[in-house]
């Protein structure tokens, strides 16, 4: 009898352990079980050309609203903080530098949140304009993107393509027209991008045409690459926009397209809006993330050079 009371103290240990490791376990399996989500969003709002005071203090407000609504990544317009101009001179007019006055007043707006910002801006680099996204955390910045085929000729094209992260959720970003093309959206999907932001500054005197162009580019990048494509524009309040056209229209339309190519987040049009997406890391999609582009890119690259070098030949008349 004394044999079995010495024994009942190991005993309870034993079950006690037991009962412990059941319980991690289950925790460990329940955690597991949990969605992986990431909050994202884009703030589509009216850019004043040339007024840095005016766009900053925007920024101020609509990061304001991103943290509330506990983002992780929020995004705002192609060259957002300084305006985007037809010509050189004007753009030149309004630049500055990724190391800054300027962009030392963007980092402080970000500091002590936690939300990454991405916002545009007319980059002056070595003498030299660019049209760059800064990626910006708790005053930080993480990197930059400039447009590898911008529209104005004045711009010089960007050639590096850099996936970041936020919670697991690889991301990359191209600017405007880089979504008309192939190339970069497929590059930074075969780094592991996931989600590509596209910031856009539109004003445009078509705006159903661009509109079905735009928006069908943008399926194609997501179903091709199996990602998700966020277009994130501006809007322009009136039919007049200093350093632009004489007249157009800036219609919004921001949307973010999972990688089936289905709209599943949306600004609407004409106005000021955060819009918000909850996005969930283990979400299977029919459009397989990478599968196409590195099928094609394998098997057809050779084939692909031998055309490019047949059309750069000149041609008989």
């Amino acid at each position: 009898m004394q044999s079995i009371l010495k024994l009942l103290p190991i005993i309870a240990l034993c079950v006690l352990g037991a009962s412990s490791s059941v319980c991690a376990a289950e925790e460990t399996k329940a955690a597991k079980d949990e969605p992986r989500l990431v909050r994202i969003g884009h703030y589509q709002c009216v850019c004043h050309q040339g007024d840095f005071e005016a766009n900053l203090a925007t920024v101020r407000k609509g990061l304001a609203q991103a943290v509330d609504a506990k983002l992780d990544i929020v995004s705002f317009p192609e060259c957002f903080l300084t305006g985007y101009f037809a010509k050189e001179k004007d753009a030149r007019d309004h630049t500055f530098a990724a190391d800054s006055p300027e962009m030392k007043r963007v980092l402080n707006v970000t500091a002590g949140c936690d939300t990454v910002l991405l916002v545009g801006f007319n980059e002056l680099r070595e003498g030299k304009l660019y049209n760059t996204v800064a990626v910006i955390e708790r005053g930080r910045l993480l990197g930059r993107y400039s447009k590898a085929l911008p529209y104005e000729g004045y711009f010089q094209p960007g050639r590096e393509f850099t996936v970041f992260e936020k919670k697991g959720l690889k991301f990359g970003i191209v600017i405007c027209s880089d979504g008309g093309y192939i190339e970069p959206t497929r590059i930074l999907a075969l780094k592991g991008a996931r989600l590509i932001f596209a910031p856009h500054f539109n004003f445009v005197s078509d705006p159903l045409q661009h509109n079905v162009t735009v928006r069908n580019d943008h399926i194609a990048r997501a179903v091709e690459n199996g990602v998700y494509f966020l277009r994130a524009n501006n809007v322009v309040l009136g039919t007049r926009l200093e350093g632009l056209r004489d007249s157009g229209q800036g219609y919004g339309d921001s949307y973010l397209l999972d990688p089936n190519g289905q709209v599943v987040a949306g600004a609407g049009l004409f106005h000021e809006h955060l819009m918000i997406y909850q996005l969930d890391l283990d979400q299977k999609y029919r459009a397989g993330w990478n599968q196409r582009s590195i099928k094609s890119g394998s098997e057809l690259m050779d084939q692909l050079r031998e055309a490019l070098e047949l059309y750069k030949q000149p041609k008989s008349h």
